[in-house]
C-alpha cells in the first residue's frame, strides 16, 4: 500500500513537472510574438519607416547605400523606382535604397517631399544649390560620415556606396553576388569609360553606378583634394580624385555586365542579357517595361481571389 502511494506521488510530482515545463514554454513562444507584434506596431505607428530593401539583421550581411541621385521634382520616377527595388527580395544583405537631391527651393516640393519623407523615410536632402557637374556628387559623399557614422549601429554602417542614376535598374540581388568576394577597403568599382576600355586603373567608372567602400567615402570627408576639384562632369572628377590621391587600389570592372539599354545601339550597349547588374538609360516607360519584363521581375506576383493578370 506504501509502494503503491509513492509511486502515485511520484506520477504527480512528474506530471506538475511536465505540466510547468510546457506552460514555461507557451510562454516563451507568447513572449516572441508578442515581441514581434510590438515591433510591427512601432513601425506601423513611428515616422521611421523600415528601408526599402531589407534582409536578417545578421551582422555579417553584406551592407549597401544605394543613392540615387534625382531631382526634388521627380516625384513619379521616385514612385516607380520604389515599386522597382522594393519588390526584389534580397538574400545576405541588408540594402538601403536612398532618394538624393539639393536644397528645395520651392513651396510645392516643401509640402510633397514632406510627405514622402514622412510615409517612406528615404531621402536625402543635401546643403546644395541643385546641380550635376557643381559639386552634387561631391557634397553627398562628403556627408555620409556625419550622418551615419554617430548612429548606433555596426561600424561601418555600411560596406559599399553605389551612386546611382534614377534612368538605371539595379537587379540587387546580382549586385550582392558580384560584391560579396571583393575587398571592403579601397574599392572602386563600376563601368569603366571610355566604354571600349577594359582597364579600370586607366580612367574613370561610369555614372550610371558606381561603387566604392566605406573607407574612400571617409577619406572624401576629410580630404582636400575633393574640396579643391568639383566642377566638372561628375563620374569623371571622381574618377580624377581616385587617381590624384592614389585611392582605389582595388578596382573592378563591372563590363559587361553593367551597360546601357541597347536602342539606340552604341559601343557602351548591348542586348538584354540574364548575367546583368544595371543597364542604363532607361529614359521612358517603354525601355522600363521591356527591361523590366526581360527579366521576369513581375514573376514572384502571387495569386489571388483579388486580382487576375492574363
Amino acid at each position: 500500500m506504501a509502494k503503491s502511494t509513492k509511486q502515485n506521488r511520484g506520477h504527480f510530482v512528474l506530471s506538475c513537472f511536465i505540466f510547468i515545463f510546457f506552460l514555461c514554454v507557451l510562454a516563451s513562444i507568447n513572449e516572441v510574438r508578442f515581441e514581434g507584434l510590438l515591433k510591427f506596431g512601432r513601425c506601423a505607428l513611428s515616422n521611421e519607416s523600415l528601408p526599402i530593401n531589407s534582409s536578417s539583421s545578421n551582422e555579417e550581411d553584406l551592407r549597401i547605400l544605394i543613392s540615387v541621385l534625382t531631382l526634388p521634382d521627380q516625384y513619379l520616377r521616385r514612385h516607380f523606382l520604389r515599386l522597382v527595388y522594393g519588390t526584389q527580395t534580397l538574400e545576405g544583405a541588408k540594402v538601403d535604397v536612398k532618394f538624393v537631391f539639393c536644397n528645395l527651393t520651392k513651396e510645392e516640393q516643401k509640402v510633397m517631399v514632406a510627405l514622402e519623407i514622412m510615409r517612406f523615410n528615404d531621402i536625402m536632402i543635401l546643403n546644395c544649390t541643385e546641380n550635376m557637374n557643381k559639386g552634387k556628387t561631391s557634397t553627398f559623399f562628403s556627408s555620409l560620415p556625419q550622418i551615419f557614422n554617430e548612429t548606433n549601429g555596426p561600424y561601418p554602417p555600411y560596406h559599399y556606396v553605389m551612386k546611382a542614376d534614377d534612368d538605371t535598374y539595379v537587379r540587387l540581388n546580382s549586385l550582392v553576388r558580384s560584391l560579396k568576394p571583393l575587398p571592403r577597403e579601397d574599392l572602386y568599382y563600376g563601368f569603366v569609360i571610355p566604354c571600349g576600355s577594359m582597364d579600370p586603373f586607366k580612367h574613370y567608372m561610369s555614372g550610371m553606378g558606381f561603387v566604392v567602400s566605406w573607407d574612400i567615402v571617409e577619406w572624401i570627408h576629410g580630404s582636400d583634394i575633393p574640396k579643391k576639384h568639383v566642377v566638372g562632369p561628375e563620374d569623371k572628377v571622381f574618377g580624377d580624385w581616385m587617381r590624384w590621391a592614389r585611392r582605389g587600389k582595388n578596382r573592378y570592372n563591372a563590363k559587361w555586365s553593367m551597360y546601357n539599354y541597347p536602342d539606340p545601339r552604341s559601343v557602351c550597349s548591348h542586348d538584354l542579357w540574364p548575367d546583368t547588374i544595371a543597364v542604363h538609360l532607361l529614359k521612358n516607360q517603354e525601355k522600363w517595361i521591356r527591361t523590366l519584363s526581360y527579366f521576369n521581375h513581375t514573376d514572384s506576383l502571387k495569386p489571388s481571389k483579388l486580382y487576375h493578370i492574363a
